[in-house]
């Protein structure tokens, strides 16, 4: 497999190893300072292209990836407000994007389990849900991309809620229907997320913490090798390739 690598930060070096360990072939590293070589001939002889960037860059990378005829791999949050401009880009070229906000194979078992959990939920209204999460001093977005994910998991999993929203901790109530959301950023914690659902006599809590950025990396080159497998087409999640 040839790939692209859009962003060479921290994630973007994990990746590489991984790339390498794995046997496949890197045709570009493209960063803030080379921008101009996502409209090179290496870049558009990748067979897929793995983006991790900054929210204001993301929407342009995705689109020069798309001109090129390369099919994109990203797990930048932030965005996506930008949504409708790129499922419509997408939808004009017929292009392939997989994106989430973590590429953990852990985390994405962990949301399956937070569906789950909420849908139980309904028939118990005396516990509720409340989240937090806790990241690296350098990541600028918060709450997480994980994080809302997560709340839209239990948002999409009945009726007890409706929306969410920030709150200063895990024990600071939301607004009735909203599922808080609480952020610390702390050294180099690479991210952990705790879901809490309380009552007036118990908790349940769950939570996954990853140990480093090796699960994220490890998750995204194995979602492009199934990308360029499988063919897909338009905006696939990591729900499509681990068939959650």
């Amino acid at each position: 497999m040839k790939a692209a690598i859009i962003g060479y930060g921290k994630m973007g070096h994990a990746v590489e190893r991984f790339l390498q360990e794995r046997g496949h072939e890197i045709v570009a590293r493209i960063d803030a300072d080379n921008q101009e070589e996502l409209k090179g001939e290496a870049f558009a002889s990748a067979d897929v292209a793995i983006e991790f960037s900054q929210p204001s860059q993301a929407v342009a990378n995705y689109r020069a990836a798309f001109e090129a005829g390369v099919p994109v791999v990203s797990g930048t949050t932030g965005w996506t407000a930008a949504m409708p401009e790129v499922k419509a880009m997408l939808e004009s070229t017929g292009a392939t994007l997989l994106w989430t906000s973590n590429f953990s194979i852990g985390v994405n078992l962990f949301m399956n389990l937070n569906r789950h959990l909420a849908a139980l939920m309904e028939r118990f209204p005396q516990y509720q849900a409340a989240m937090e999460e806790i990241h690296h001093i350098h990541k600028l977005d918060h709450p997480s991309g994980t994080a809302i994910s997560l709340a839209e998991g239990i948002i999409a999993s009945g009726k007890s809620y409706t929306g969410w929203t920030e709150t200063a901790s895990l024990d600071e109530p939301a607004p009735a229907g909203e599922v808080g959301i609480a952020h610390k950023r702390e050294g180099e914690v690479p991210g952990t997320h705790i879901i809490r659902w309380k009552s007036p006599v118990d908790q349940i809590t769950l939570e996954h913490k990853a140990f480093s950025r090796d699960g994220f990396a490890l998750g995204a080159v194995m979602a492009a090798e199934w990308v360029v497998a499988s063919g897909r087409k338009g905006l696939l999640t990591m729900q499509d390739f681990l068939q959650l």
